[in-house]
């Protein structure tokens, strides 16, 4: 997607994934750019919108990752929060402020990692 600089490096377990099952790994990436190019969301709201999938279906690894990648794609932490904050009244408090602490873990370790 654009806005993005370089491909994030992958969690060990999904490296190795590609590496022994490289045709399914490039089925799936081609599936991504197929759908990215679906509709006529821009790139950062699809970014966005798959945050909030990801803390609506309450995987940490994912939030981690699309905060990151918001991050990268120079997204504000405001952004980043909001998206949380408006799971409140669809996911309810418990499962929005889960998001919201995940997402705070990634900002702290960016910034940690800036320092």
């Amino acid at each position: 997607m654009s806005g993005e600089s370089k491909p994030e490096k992958l969690p060990p377990i999904v490296q190795k994934m590609a590496q022994e099952f490289g045709p399914i790994w490039e089925a799936y990436n081609a599936l991504g750019d197929a759908v990215s190019q679906a509709g006529p969301l821009d790139a950062k709201t699809q970014r966005l919108v798959k945050l909030a999938l990801a803390a609506g279906a309450q995987l940490q690894g994912a939030v981690h990752s699309h905060t990151r990648r918001g991050l990268k794609a120079g997204w504000t932490p405001e952004e980043l929060r909001h998206v949380a904050l408006l799971a409140i009244t669809t996911l309810g408090w418990p499962s929005a402020m889960t998001a919201l602490s995940w997402i705070e873990e990634e900002l702290e370790k960016q910034t940690a990692k800036a320092d």
